[in-house]
């Protein structure tokens, strides 16, 4: 075999073994891909059947219902426009209040109903964590102090 024929035989293998790298990433990345939707596109039925994906919305005030002696709770997912009942087996995050924002993931069952694997709780832009809070608010209050102080100097 002549040594460019060989060259040849190598380049193309190599391509192939890339193109074949390249299929199974995508591939892989495919079926991790999880979309996000609120609950007006659900109705429309623009979300996907079959398939997990994110609903995101505000729970609905008055809708939260826990079964008892069981971990399964229910309530409704709202953008103000449509709302979707949510069914939830598992321990719900601290900051899950109705009236605040969630984002469900799980699958749309053929009942209408949405089968939540995992529940996250969105919390404001606002939140800070409590030591943060009270490092602030110490910082502030002795600037306060520090600028009474220097005031009552420059009367003096």
């Amino acid at each position: 075999m002549k040594p460019r024929t060989r060259r040849f035989a190598w380049i193309a293998a190599g391509l192939c073994i890339l193109g074949i790298a390249a299929a199974l990433v995508l591939s892989a990345f495919q079926s991790n891909l999880v979309f996000f939707f609120t609950p007006s596109q659900i109705a429309a039925k623009e979300a996907p059947q079959g398939r997990p994906f994110r609903v995101g919305g505000m729970v609905e005030t008055g809708s939260l219902v826990r079964e008892p002696n069981s971990l399964t709770v229910r309530f409704r997912v709202t953008d103000t426009a449509q709302t979707i009942p949510v069914s939830y087996t598992g321990l719900l995050p601290d900051l899950f209040k109705e009236g605040k924002g969630v984002v469900a993931q799980g699958m749309l069952g053929p009942d209408g109903v949405f089968h939540a694997s995992e529940v996250l709780a969105k919390h404001d832009e606002n939140y800070m964590p409590p030591q943060a809070k009270d490092a602030i608010d110490t910082a502030r209050k002795g600037m306060t102090m520090k600028s009474l102080h220097q005031d009552t100097r420059a009367e003096r």
